[in-house]
């Protein structure tokens, strides 16, 4: 393991020096120390092999992969609990997205089982009703209180807010490619007659959020239509397609010329990060063929595009009015 180890760090190597004088420098210890070690005379503690694998830059996988073909390494995300916790949240995400504004080659792919977040940080009912949500599913606190969403709006943080607001427009310069079907904006719906019926949400901001949804799904059908998400300053492509033969997932995959990364959630908000090649490849190959077995409705036609949307239209409409007569409401 550790030949094949060392034998990639070669490949990896750029330095003048020479790859033990490198290693060395690295490992802050002798030549002759790291003489051994490239020549499998000593062997490497865990602590070294990370060194290494942070210096040049490379998946921890790399340790581990050799023997089991089904074992592989994932970064989990920070868990959420409070308003600072999703403060940081939002902060990491627009840190780690700025880079991939500057490549044209980046793009994401989303597999939309509920409304892609991006759609929802903007300044709007909707967002700060996201975030009342999120809370109030991870917070323990605000999990126990009765604080209802109308007394909630007026405390939530400016900076939080800011930082909501800036992550949804750093997607603006990203190209992005989504699969919806006809239960995606379904999530969205159940929260607001959830927390309506547990009369934690006013009739009157209730019926703003949906008007919210009803704009998020207008803005969709615009870029859907003209193939660029609206905004953009660097003409970031949109394509979306509608998925009738699998389930949405909300995995996300991020994808430049050199590297491929997808995202698995596992909490409202907390994710696994996995950069694993070989793995990757196979998400990758399988989002393909999920665009084989969906339609592309730019090019579907305008009846089976203007059906799509307005099915969701009519699911909003059905909440006013449910909303407005007091009555349950199903969304299936």
């Amino acid at each position: 393991m550790q030949n094949q180890f060392i034998s990639y760090l070669k490949e990896k190597s750029t330095s003048s020096s020479s790859f033990v004088d490198e290693i060395a420098t690295v490992l802050d210890i002798g030549y002759d120390a790291a003489y051994r070690r490239v020549n499998m005379k000593t062997n490497l503690t865990l602590e070294e092999g990370i060194k290494l694998a942070k210096h040049y830059k490379i998946s921890l996988n790399k340790l581990f992969e050799v023997g089991s073909q089904d074992t592989i390494l994932a970064e989990k995300s920070p868990i959420i609990t409070n308003e600072s916790h999703l403060e940081t949240y939002f902060s990491k995400s627009i840190q780690n997205l700025k880079p991939l504004t500057q490549l044209k080659s980046a793009s994401i792919l989303y597999s939309a089982k509920d409304i892609p977040l991006f759609y929802t940080l903007k300044d709007s009912y909707i967002t700060r009703y996201k975030i009342y949500v999120w809370l109030k599913l991870t917070n323990k606190e605000m999990t126990k209180n009765k604080i209802s969403f109308d007394d909630f709006i007026n405390t939530i943080p400016p900076t939080l807010l800011d930082k909501a607001f800036e992550l949804g427009e750093t997607y603006n310069y990203i190209n992005i490619t989504e699969f919806w079907n006809d239960n995606t904006i379904n999530g969205t719906l159940q929260q607001i007659i959830y927390f309506y019926e547990s009369q934690l949400l006013s009739k009157i901001i209730a019926l703003k959020i949906c008007d919210d949804l009803e704009e998020i799904i207008h803005h969709v059908e615009r870029q859907t239509i003209q193939q660029s998400i609206i905004n953009s300053k660097n003409n970031a492509s949109y394509n979306l397609y509608k998925s009738d033969l699998l389930t949405m997932s909300n995995i996300i995959m991020v994808k430049t010329t050199h590297k491929k990364t997808f995202f698995v959630p596992y909490t409202v908000l907390e994710y696994l990060k996995i950069e694993h090649d070989d793995t990757c490849n196979v998400m990758d190959d399988f989002f393909n063929r999920q665009m084989t077995n969906s339609k592309l409705l730019v090019h579907s036609g305008e009846k089976d595009r203007t059906l799509f949307f307005n099915k969701m239209l009519q699911k909003v409409n059905t909440l006013r009015e449910r909303i407005t007569l007091n009555e349950s409401s199903s969304f299936e």
